[in-house]
C-alpha cells in the first residue's frame, strides 16, 4: 500500500460533559497538528498517490471550517463531546466528501483509504481511518 501524508493545524475552544473529562469540562483551548494520510494499492497514471498540492489545499479548507471556533457554539456539534477522536472522524469524513466530489482530481478517485490523526501534544494523539 502506498501513502502520502499532508499536515495542517487547527486551534479550537470547547468543553466536555461527563466526569471522565475532569477539568476539561470547563471551556478550554486546544491546538492540534492534523495529518491526513491517503492510501492506495497502485499509483495513478502519473505515479503518485494524490496531488500533494491539492491534498494540502483541501485539508486546509476542511480545517479552516473549524479553526478559531468555539465548537460548543457550532450547530454541527450541538450536544456533542468534540473529543480528539471525534474530530479526527469529522475531518476524515469531510475530506472523503471532497474526494468523492473530485476536489482532489480524478486520479484521487483511486484512493482506497484515508486516515486522519490529530496530535494533541508530542505524547498524545488520536486517529480515525476509513475506506473510500
Amino acid at each position: 500500500m502506498f501513502s502520502v501524508t499532508v499536515r495542517d493545524h487547527i486551534m479550537i475552544a470547547h468543553s466536555f460533559r461527563g466526569e471522565v473529562f475532569g477539568p476539561a469540562q470547563r471551556l478550554h483551548g486546544a491546538t492540534f497538528l492534523v495529518d491526513a494520510t491517503f492510501r492506495r494499492e497502485q499509483l495513478d497514471d502519473d505515479n503518485i498517490v494524490v496531488d500533494i498540492g491539492l491534498a494540502t489545499q483541501e485539508l486546509g479548507a476542511v480545517v479552516s471550517e473549524l479553526n478559531y471556533r468555539n465548537l460548543d457554539n457550532e450547530p454541527d456539534f450541538a450536544g456533542v463531546n468534540t473529543s480528539t477522536e471525534f474530530l479526527a472522524k469529522v475531518v476524515a469524513d469531510r475530506l472523503a466528501e471532497r474526494i468523492h466530489k473530485g476536489a482532489l482530481g480524478e486520479g484521487a478517485r483511486g484512493i482506497a483509504a484515508l486516515a486522519v490523526t490529530l496530535h494533541e501534544s508530542h505524547v498524545a494523539w488520536a486517529s480515525y481511518e476509513r475506506a473510500l
